[in-house]
């Protein structure tokens, strides 16, 4: 359900020098198996389209901004990642899309799995129907 996604604040250390953002420990509710990033994304352009049987991914928006649109197969929200302390936690069974991606966006995921092509729906019609199941 899209209640089950989330944005968590990242733990910071703030100096004037700059800060540090630390993702460890208890940051993510799961082990991080996978961490891959977005980038050069045309503004025109769109990522993800695609929801995950087991995989859990939380999206940083570590420079630039860019939507996010979640869809349950009841309900959608759009959200937008502009801050790289905060991220959005994304559960399995959530059909994600990435769009108007800022100049310079760079979106860091963090993943609960290595890539496994089967774990992917990449159908809307299949996505739907596995929801209504």
């Amino acid at each position: 359900m899209i209640e089950n996604s989330k944005i968590i604040e990242i733990p910071r250390i703030t100096d004037p020098r700059g800060n540090l953002a630390v993702i460890e420990k208890n940051t993510l509710p799961y082990e991080v198996k996978r961490v891959y990033y977005l980038y050069d994304v045309p503004s025109d352009a769109y990522r993800g389209g695609h929801s995950h049987k087991e995989c859990k991914e939380f999206l940083v928006a570590l420079s630039g901004s860019f939507e996010v649109v979640l869809d349950d197969g009841t309900s959608k929200k759009r959200l937008t990642l502009n801050k790289p302390n905060k991220g959005l936690l994304i559960p399995t069974g959530i059909w994600r899309e990435l769009e108007n991606f800022s100049s310079g966006a760079v979106c860091l995921v963090l993943a609960s799995q290595e890539y496994e092509e089967e774990d992917y729906i990449r159908d809307y019609d299949a996505f739907k129907a596995s929801v209504d199941a």
